[in-house]
């Protein structure tokens, strides 16, 4: 029997991952009702849905980095401007007429290479991660520019499909030397790089033709694109790391206590350096596929992507003091930001309007941040 000084926890303590599922399934209902009762639409679609996933899929892979830092004690205002630097980098790389793994590994590894710094920064001078992520944040974003010569960087479509294929429908079929498999017979179809034959073969079924145009074969449109595919798996990974891993256990040591974590062993200076360079390859991940999404790289892109990324976080469960966090929680919190976007979108809300929804939401959410924590002192 539990003494009774022992505080009994609540139902969302014993559950953390009940409080933001509800609040995603607040949002939704509350937009379908809204949107249905304004333009007679469903919100709540097939096509809805995974436009919304899709759309997600920059911020929740910023998150799966963001997670990490703020688990550790930390914050990084720099997301938005690293964003927008590796993808930038992407296509300059892809403009060049470099392969796009090449772009890809690239990318990434400048996004780790700004999180090395940062960390490096912060661990070896003893300085507060907001001013000095804060002061990455513009000189990344100048660097980006320069990169860029301040416009837009645009390049081969044709020649990098499977970049493309990332973020837009990489199962599209429709092209002109392809024979409809009913004609095919053992000459086998010749299918666009961004689509692999594993994956044709195991979704040959669900394959329909258009009658006017029987050489275009489509697959389902709820089939989403191959960066979803790689969020989840991501997903999954980061989720085993940090709670199923000596790193992970580490990581909310560090968050809760530093000091003591210190005593205890832990060589916290280069585990921050790790945080923030793991961090930013994830970071740098997200710039690429923002970069597929729009088929170019965009200097300007990722202002305030930042905010979005930390109030997902928050919103899923951690702690802006460090040492609670949740990967799974993170996911849904980058769903309801995305989802309020849409919504917004879907009642002819004007930019402002948004605006001023985010922002609210994200002061919202770093309130019941600390709500929770006086809960959890109590």
């Amino acid at each position: 029997m539990a003494s009774p000084s022992t505080p009994r926890q609540s139902w969302l303590h014993r559950y953390p991952l009940l409080g933001p599922l509800f609040g995603l399934t607040f949002v939704l209902m509350l937009f379908e009702g809204m949107i249905y009762g304004h333009n007679q639409s469903n919100f709540l679609s097939a096509d809805t849905i995974g436009n919304i996933i899709t759309q997600t899929t920059v911020v929740a892979t910023g998150t799966l980095g963001m997670t990490m830092i703020i688990v550790a004690g930390g914050i990084d205002l720099s997301a938005g401007s690293v964003v927008a630097l590796t993808g930038v980098s992407a296509a300059v790389i892809l403009r060049a007429g470099y392969s796009s793994w090449v772009a890809v590994l690239a990318a990434i590894a400048i996004g780790g290479l700004v999180g090395a710094i940062n960390g490096g920064i912060i661990a070896r001078f003893k300085m507060m991660p907001f001013i000095v992520t804060l002061g990455a944040m513009e000189t990344i974003r100048g660097l980006a520019k320069r990169m860029g010569d301040n416009q837009t960087v645009n390049y081969n479509l044709k020649r990098v499909e499977g970049v493309n294929a990332l973020m837009n429908n990489p199962y599209s079929l429709h092209d002109t030397s392809i024979a409809p498999w009913w004609q095919a017979g053992d000459k086998g179809i010749s299918l666009p790089p961004s689509v692999p034959h594993w994956l044709f073969n195991a979704l040959h079924p669900f394959l329909a033709a258009d009658k006017a145009h029987p050489e275009d074969l489509s697959l389902p449109s709820w089939l989403p694109p191959m960066g979803v595919l790689i969020l989840l798996a991501l997903t999954i990974m980061m989720s085993i790391l940090m709670n199923r891993s000596v790193f992970g256990r580490h990581l909310f040591a560090l968050g809760s206590n530093e000091d003591t974590a210190r005593l205890c062993g832990l060589r916290t200076r280069t585990l921050k350096v790790l945080v923030y360079t793991f961090a930013g390859l994830f970071i740098g991940l997200a710039g690429v596929f923002d970069m597929a999404r729009l088929s170019q790289g965009d200097v300007t892109i990722g202002q305030g992507l930042e905010l979005d990324i930390i109030a997902a976080v928050v919103i899923g469960g951690a702690s802006l003091n460090g040492g609670v966090g949740s990967i799974w929680g993170a996911i849904v919190g980058a769903l309801i930001m995305t989802s309020l976007r849409s919504g917004s979108v879907g009642m002819g809300w004007q930019s402002y309007n948004q605006e001023i929804i985010m922002g609210i939401v994200i002061v919202l959410a770093v309130g019941v941040d600390k709500i929770r924590s006086r809960g959890q002192k109590g």
